[in-house]
């Protein structure tokens, strides 16, 4: 070992001058049989740590820092710690901390400050004592400032104590000096790498290299760019990006070294101990630009003074303070730019010349730096192992992490000493957020060093892989702790506000144990889960939502999926519930989270907007009375308080409902309306509403008279004379000199032959597009906007009269009556070719967009056979297609097909549609729900449609001919099966609430088999004779299929 510096007394076997300075490295006589491990660096004393495990002192003793009375001009060992096996030592200005292989912590030396931690402020303790207060924990590392004291707990836990003047405990202004460990709550749920103290400031560096600061800043030494002190840590921002890895700190400076062997400095440069070739401070953090180019391992801070170590040359580089020598140059004066050490070294990989050389040359393996002194652990070539790195952090030193190692350890210790110090040594790792937040690193390229608001930095499949080995059997007592550990103690710790976003990875950690999914614990973890991520403050919120929008969909499938197990779990045992606030607690937390997660999905779409939906819920909640007390708490309802305070509606999460959900709500809000009309009742009287039986008495039905020879004009009379609520009542349509009862047959009738007569090509009123088979609003027509009105008026009645109508509308209509913006994907549903021809245009790679395409800002329109040009934007005519304005032309363009093009027709037309369906209820829907509602949807089950059948006549499930019937169904293609649907119902889609609605009517006839099936399309009913043979009955069927018109509207 070298050494050199300032001893003014107590020499470890080295030659000083008069005034106790060696300029230039000596060898210490001290250590010529003896293996050092470590040496700490005190004001004017020293501590060897040896391989062995004890600890010797030498140097001044006026407070009893050395440990034991002997004089301290050479070192002495400290019996008093002889039965320790000493694994780390630390220095203060003159204390010393002792740490033992068992995570004891031992103090002795100056007391006054209670930088001793032995609850007593005396002012010198000769013989190191326990730390009795950080007795239950297992200390891992420790740091001194000159009055105060760090250490850091296997659990995370961080304990600050002693002086506290600047605010260097981080315990914030209201604490004076601490005589016992303090825990420091403000860095809770951080996995720390290491702590560092210098003068009277403090660092604490995270596994993933965010740098806090707090204490003393009168020479900006905290890097926070100001020269204010901080009485609580403040992340160090400027270096988030750099990847640290290690800090040093001198009394009144700080450096930092890098992953990439970089050294930035800052603070106090008054004697060059910056290494930035000048004596000013620094208040941010600045890279030493000398040693750029070379890859530092190891750095070490004395008072004043900073070193630097290069493994690929094997020299040593010093700066700052020289007056005592402790640059170890061979001179005393100070240095403004890193400068080698005077000596002969030589890195551990290099070649030297001659054999005699290798005698002479040192390897170095490690620095220690404190006060005026420097020491170096080294060897002779011979013999020489590779040094130090301090960039690669020793896992023993830092907070625990659960791992497979870990974990093989714990089953172990469990098996052979199944007892309360090794379960409550396992709860401790196991309840504590840091262990988890720094156990599942994302370190492929270093991933985790990026970790962010945006980016979490953890591989969430190594965390599911862990948690899946924990299920298995062999780990039934390890489960069982994790268990216990996240129920009374994790889940209820975490913090509303984490000091960090590293503090927050366990929001997604927690997931992912398997547990969580059980419905047995529900109530003690998933719950209480959501809670917590509600309780968040706004900030850390936001970043859950980032993270939770970066998570691959799986994940996020998994975590919408186990919060909707949690609401069916508590609705089902609803009546279990004793306290009905607990259950009302339990199910709003659960649906704030699926909800939290539906406005991530909506910026993000991991997955399908009905992935939210839970369709069991329309048995478990009677949604009618459940859409009246929320109609009642949005109306700020008064009246009967006991019943409608604190009730939870599920209304307020419509997310969660599907589309026949959905529609009971459209119905319930319009007899709603109609009876608040019809009755005059005021919001008072609206309540008495959930006790009428039936619930909502229904009030009289909209009639409407009309002639089948004049269909279009007497509906228009006929609407025009009824009120808008009057559009909400049940219709009923007379056809003039035919039967008045209409049990629904008629109207379903009338819906389809007055839209057939509104929607004929011969008005103009809509363009038939071939290629999709669909409708859109025309350019030009001359028809009266009342026409438009009335097939709004139409469409929003046969919504409320659950009649599926079969209108070839785009989804854009449907997203413009919820105010959804078309767009590109919407002209490709009703224009393919169209579609297609922009969507090359934005694909095409090359930069020739204007001669390839040859397109202005203008559009061609076919208007009752002649071709007209549109200007998409004033002077398009002259604006040409490139590559920079693509974009912006084919928005135009779609929006002129879209919007400016059909403005006039659709404002009509939606006038009429929201005068019947408009309001908050529709706002619920999305667009392909809302399509649905009208023109029914495609989810076929064919099995449904038989199950559901009814038959009349002669005929039974169990009727030959039936069983025929349903044997050639069956065999038919999807397109055929379909086709029979139209020619029975008059559409091919089925209604919102499902096939079972349908219930079709098979009657038999007495007419014979040559006789071809008839449908009554109006009454889904079937006259099918009695064929006797499947051919007969398949073919009789076909061919009824294939003559069939019907009320098709294209």
């Amino acid at each position: 070992m070298l050494c050199w510096g300032y001893w003014s007394l107590g020499q470890p076997g080295i030659s000083t001058n008069l005034q106790g300075i060696v300029a230039e490295p000596q060898v210490c006589g001290f250590i010529s049989d003896r293996s050092v491990k470590e040496v700490a660096c005190g004001g004017n004393h020293s501590v060897f740590l040896l391989e062995d495990g004890e600890v010797y002192t030498c140097g001044l003793n006026t407070k009893g820092q050395l440990g034991h009375e002997r004089e301290g001009n050479k070192p002495e060992q400290i019996g008093a710690l002889a039965d320790q096996h000493i694994i780390h030592v630390a220095c203060g200005e003159s204390h010393s901390l002792a740490l033992s292989d068992r995570g004891q912590l031992f103090s002795w030396g100056a007391g006054s400050d209670g930088q001793l931690g032995l609850m007593t402020t005396e002012d010198s303790v000769a013989v190191p004592r326990l730390i009795q207060k950080l007795n239950q924990q297992t200390i891992l590392q420790v740091s001194c400032g000159n009055w105060h004291c760090l250490a850091l707990a296997a659990d995370g836990q961080f304990f600050t104590w002693g002086k506290n003047s600047h605010g260097q405990l981080g315990l914030g202004k209201e604490f004076p000096s601490q005589a016992s460990p303090q825990r420091v709550r403000s860095l809770e749920g951080i996995p720390l790498a290491q702590v560092a103290a210098g003068g009277a400031h403090s660092f604490a560096l995270s596994l993933s290299g965010a740098v806090f600061g707090w204490g003393m800043n009168n020479a900006g030494q905290l890097g926070l760019s100001d020269e204010k002190d901080r009485e609580s840590p403040c992340h160090v921002k400027l270096l988030r990006t750099q990847k640290v890895v290690y800090i040093s700190c001198g009394e009144e400076h700080t450096a930092v070294l890098t992953k990439s062997g970089g050294v930035f400095t800052f603070g106090a440069g008054s004697c060059g101990q910056l290494g930035h070739d000048s004596m000013n401070d620094e208040v941010n953090p600045r890279r030493v630009l000398e040693l750029m180019g070379s890859e530092v391992t190891q750095i070490a801070c004395g008072r004043q003074h900073t070193l630097a170590f290069v493994p690929s040359s094997g020299l040593i580089y010093a700066f700052g303070c020289g007056a005592r020598g402790q640059l170890g140059t061979g001179h005393t004066c100070n240095v403004k730019c890193p400068s080698p050490v005077k000596g002969y070294w030589a890195a551990h990989s290099g070649q030297l010349t001659a054999r005699a050389d290798r005698f002479k040359y040192h390897i170095v393996k490690q620095i220690f730096s404190g006060g005026d002194q420097t020491f170096v652990l080294c060897s002779k070539y011979e013999n020489s192992s590779p040094a130090v790195d301090f960039r690669t952090l020793n896992q023993a030193h830092y907070t625990s992490l659960i791992n497979d190692e870990t974990i093989a350890v714990w089953r172990q210790k469990l098996s052979e000493h199944n007892n309360a110090n090794t379960i409550n040594g396992v709860v401790q790792i196991l309840s504590s957020a840091a262990c988890w937040n720094g156990s599942f690193l994302e370190k492929k390229i270093d991933e985790h060093f990026k970790t962010s608001p945006k980016i979490p930095g953890i591989d969430l499949n190594s965390t599911r892989v862990l948690f899946e080995k924990l299920m298995s059997s062999q780990h039934s007592m390890i489960l069982e702790q994790i268990l216990n550990s996240f129920e009374s103690c994790l889940i209820p710790q975490l913090s509303s506000s984490p000091p960090d976003v590293e503090a927050m990875r366990i929001y997604l950690i927690l997931p992912e144990f398997p547990l969580l999914q059980d419905s047995k614990y529900y109530i003690t973890l998933t719950i209480p889960l959501a809670m917590a991520i509600l309780r968040l403050d706004t900030n850390p919120s936001k970043v859950l939502d980032n993270w939770w929008s970066q998570v691959c969909p799986k994940y996020f499938m998994k975590l919408v999926n186990l919060y909707k197990g949690a609401v069916l779990y508590l609705l089902r045992g609803r009546k279990t519930f004793l306290i009905p606030v607990l259950f009302n607690n339990y199910i709003t937390a659960a649906l704030k989270l699926l909800e939290k997660l539906y406005k991530v999905n909506l910026k993000v779409k991991h997955v399908e907007y009905d992935t939210f939906y839970i369709p069991e819920i329309s048995n478990l909640v009677d949604i009618q009375e459940d859409y009246l007390m929320w109609f009642l708490h949005q109306a700020g309802m008064k009246a009967r308080p006991s019943i409608i305070q604190d009730t939870v509606t599920l209304c307020s999460y419509p997310f969660i409902f599907d589309a026949q959900a959905k529609t009971k709500m459209l119905q319930t809000d319009a007899e709603l309306q109609m009876q608040v009309a019809v009755n005059g009742a005021n919001l008072q009287n609206v309540f008495m509403l959930l006790t009428l039986e039936p619930l909502l008495a229904r009030s009289p039905f909209l009639v409407l008279h009309v002639r089948r020879n004049n269909l279009v004009g007497d509906a228009l009379r006929e609407l025009s004379i009824h009120s808008d609520i009057d559009l909400k009542k049940p219709l009923k349509v007379i056809f003039d000199g035919e039967e008045a009862v209409d049990a629904g047959g008629v109207t379903k009738e009338f819906f389809l032959l007055l839209l057939k007569e509104l929607l004929n090509p011969i008005y103009g009123m809509f363009t038939y597009y071939q290629d999709s088979n669909l409708l859109w609003f025309s350019d030009t027509c001359f028809v009266e906007h009342n026409w438009f009105h009335l097939i709004g008026i139409t469409c929003g009645l046969a919504i409320y009269n659950s009649t599926v109508v079969d209108l070839h509308f785009p989804l854009a209509l449907y997203k413009k009556l919820l105010n959804v913006k078309p767009g590109l994907e919407d002209l490709k549903e009703l224009s393919p070719t169209e579609g297609r021809s922009l969507q090359e245009l934005l694909d095409y790679p090359g930069e020739d967009v204007e001669e390839t395409f040859c397109l202005n800002f203008t559009i061609c329109r076919e208007s009752y056979g002649v071709i007209e040009q549109k200007k998409l934007i004033p002077g398009g005519d002259k604006v040409t297609v490139c590559k920079d304005n693509r974009q912006e032309f084919v928005d135009a363009y779609v929006n002129y097909v879209f919007q400016l093009s059909v403005h006039e027709w659709y404002t009509a037309f939606s006038s009429g549609f929201l005068k019947v369906c408009g309001g908050k209820v529709l706002e619920l829907f999305q667009p392909s729900e809302l399509r649905a509602m009208m023109v029914g949807n495609s989810n076929y089950n064919w099995e449904e449609l038989e199950e559901t059948a009814i038959y009349k006549g002669d005929y039974s499930a169990t009727h030959p001919t039936v069983k025929l019937f349903w044997e050639t169904f069956h065999e038919f293609p999807l397109e055929k099966k379909k086709k029979f649907l139209l020619f029975l119902t008059g559409s091919d889609r089925i209604p919102i609430y499902g096939m079972a609605s349908l219930q079709i009517v098979i009657q038999s006839t007495a007419s014979g088999e040559e006789y071809l099936p008839v449908a009554h399309t109006c009454y889904n009913l079937l006259d099918l004779p009695k064929y006797s043979s499947k051919e007969i009955l398949s073919a009789r069927l076909t061919q009824a299929l294939d003559n069939y018109e019907g009320f098709s509207l294209a």
